[in-house]
Order: structure tokens, then sequence, then C-alpha cells
């Protein structure tokens, strides 16, 4: 599993760091998301692919 982010599609909602704050945070700036782990262990996959799922602005994605 690999995470994908869309800075540019992203618009600071933060659903993804509220729900996985070890994998992902928002940039001080713009509020931007920023992966911290783009690659993460099996044990965080379901949370990742709920971050992803509720993503406002649909700016995560996963490449299996």
């Amino acid at each position: 599993m690999k995470i994908k982010a869309d800075r540019e599609v992203c618009i600071g909602a933060g659903m993804c760091a509220l729900t996985v704050s070890s994998v992902f945070d928002q940039d001080d700036e713009e509020g931007l998301v920023v992966v911290l782990e783009a690659e993460p262990d099996t044990g965080q996959r379901a949370a990742v692919r709920r971050a992803i799922r509720s993503c406002p602005s649909g700016a995560l994605s996963v490449i299996e």
C-alpha cells in the first residue's frame, strides 16, 4: 500500500489527520495534507482506508 495525496485538491478539512495522526498531518501554512508515512504498516491499513474515504475533497488515494 502506498498513499498518494494531491495537495492541489486538498481543502484542509483535516479528517485524515484526525483519523490517523501517525500517517497524516497538515502543514502550518495552508493546513493542507502532509503524508508522514507513505507506506504504512499492515496494522494501519484499515485506518488509512477510513481516512481516505472520509476525505471530503477526494485528495487522497492508495496504490496497492
